[in-house]
C-alpha cells in the first residue's frame, strides 16, 4: 500500500514552500500544512501542541498514517508529532534541525526572533529579499506565495527550546532520516540526534546551507518518494547494519563536509 506523505514548513513561511518538491512527486498523496500563526493561519497562536494537532489532523486526511517530513521549524514539529502519535507517523524526516535549545546558536535565534516581531512588516520584507537572493527564482517565488509571519517567530523557538527532541526520538520506534546541508549551522548536535533514533539515518547534503535544502528539489522529492516506498516493507525486513552501531560518525570538516555522506545507526534497547 503507498505511504502518504506530509509536510511541515519552517518558520515564517508557509505550506507553498513546498510546492516544487510536490509537483516532482506523483506516486504518493502527499499534502504540505499551514502551522498555527503561518500562511493562511497567520495571526493564531502558536503553540507546539497546537502544531502537532495540525499535522496529525493532515495525517487524518490522507488516511490515517503518514511519512511526516519537515525543515528547520517543521522538523521540530515532526519530531514532537512522532512522540505524541508513534501509531500514525510511519516515518520521519526531520530536516535541518539537529540543534539543541542550549546551544548558543539557538539563543542568538531567540533574540533574533524577539527582534523580529518588534516590527514584523519590516522583518518580512526582509525575509522576502533573503529569500530572493538566497534561492532559484522558482524555489524563492513558491515560498514568497504564502507570505511571511515574522510576528509569530518568539512564540516558534520558545516551543521548540521547551520541548525535549532526543527524549522524543527516543521514544519513537519508528524509522528516522534526518537530513542536513553540509552547510548548515543547525547540524551543530547532529551525532547527538542520530544517537536518540532507534532506527536512524544521517543523509549529508553537500554544499548545501540551511534553507539551501530547498533548491535540491529533485533530490527531496526522490528521498521522499524512496522512503515511502521502504516503509511498505514490516520494519523487521529493513536490513540492519552489520557494523557495531555504538560510535556516531564524526562530523566532517574542510573538503569533506562537503561530499555527500549517510550513516545507519541502530541504538541497543535494553
Amino acid at each position: 500500500m503507498t505511504v502518504p506523505i506530509v509536510l511541515i514548513h519552517g518558520i515564517r513561511v508557509s505550506r507553498t514552500m513546498w510546492n516544487p518538491v510536490m509537483a516532482r512527486i506523483t506516486s504518493n498523496p502527499i499534502k504540505a500544512i499551514d502551522l498555527p500563526g503561518h500562511g493562511l493561519r497567520r495571526g493564531e497562536s502558536f503553540t507546539m501542541e497546537g502544531a502537532v494537532a495540525a499535522v496529525a489532523g493532515a495525517i487524518d486526511e490522507v488516511g490515517g498514517r503518514a511519512l511526516v517530513a519537515g525543515l528547520s521549524l517543521g522538523g521540530y514539529v515532526a519530531i514532537a508529532t512522532a512522540e505524541r502519535f508513534p501509531g500514525r507517523v510511519a516515518g520521519l524526516v526531520p530536516m535541518g534541525c539537529t540543534a539543541l535549545p542550549d546551544h548558543a546558536h539557538l539563543r542568538f535565534y531567540r533574540r533574533a526572533a524577539a527582534l523580529a516581531a518588534r516590527n514584523p512588516e519590516v522583518a518580512n520584507r526582509i525575509s522576502a529579499l533573503g529569500f530572493t537572493v538566497a534561492l532559484p527564482r522558482t524555489v524563492g517565488r513558491a515560498v514568497m506565495t504564502g507570505g511571511f509571519s515574522c510576528e509569530v517567530m518568539p512564540a516558534a523557538v520558545e516551543a521548540v527550546a521547551a520541548h525535549d527532541q532526543l527524549a522524543a526520538l527516543a521514544a519513537y520506534p519508528g524509522r528516522v532520516w534526518l537530513v542536513n546541508g553540509s552547510r548548515d549551522p543547525f547540524r551543530v548536535n547532529e551525532r547527538e540526534f542520530l544517537g536518540a533514533c532507534r532506527q536512524g539515518r544521517l543523509i549529508v547534503v553537500p554544499r548545501r546551507g540551511h534553507v539551501g535544502l530547498l533548491v535540491e528539489t529533485a533530490r527531496l522529492a526522490r528521498l521522499l518518494g524512496d522512503f515511502a516506498e521502504e516503509l511498505r516493507e514490516p520494519l523487521e525486513t529493513v536490513a540492519t547494519p552489520s557494523r557495531a552501531p555504538a560510535a556516531p560518525i564524526p562530523l566532517p570538516t574542510g573538503p569533506a563536509a562537503d561530499k555527500l555522506s549517510s550513516a545507519d545507526h541502530r541504538t541497543p534497547r535494553p
